[in-house]
């Protein structure tokens, strides 16, 4: 499916940048602290998204798509404490905080549908 494999190549692109986002970060024991922390979630929303594909049910397939939609809401809170901690510029996060309110959009309505009763593998 074109849209599953859109989104399975965004998760992925999202963490990479997530990635790069910590390699840039000062080495600060805050900034490493935070930065390690958006490491960790924001690397999981496109591996939990991969495990909701290979589900065996309608149910693992909605939790699944609700542990991507944690990991992105948890990156939200990292990414905003780097902003609101001063330790990145509000201005180079805003490309990636916009992408992470994006996918939580994507994802919610991923898992209203499946709830819903519509193709559990339409987005």
């Amino acid at each position: 499916m074109k849209e599953e494999n859109d989104l399975k190549d965004r998760t992925k692109q999202f963490a990479l940048r997530i990635i790069r986002l910590f390699g840039s970060l000062p080495k600060s024991t805050e900034a490493q602290m935070l930065g390690k922390q958006l490491l960790r979630s924001g690397t999981s929303v496109g591996a939990n998204y991969r495990e909701a594909h290979r589900g065996r049910s309608k149910a693992e397939f909605i939790a699944k798509c609700g542990d991507s939609l944690r990991e992105l809401e948890e990156s939200a809170y990292w990414l905003e404490l780097l902003v609101d901690g001063e330790i990145v510029p509000a201005t180079k996060l805003q490309p990636l905080r916009a992408e992470c309110d994006e996918l939580t959009a994507i994802f919610v309505t991923i898992i209203k549908k499946a709830r819903e009763g519509g193709n559990q593998k339409a987005e």
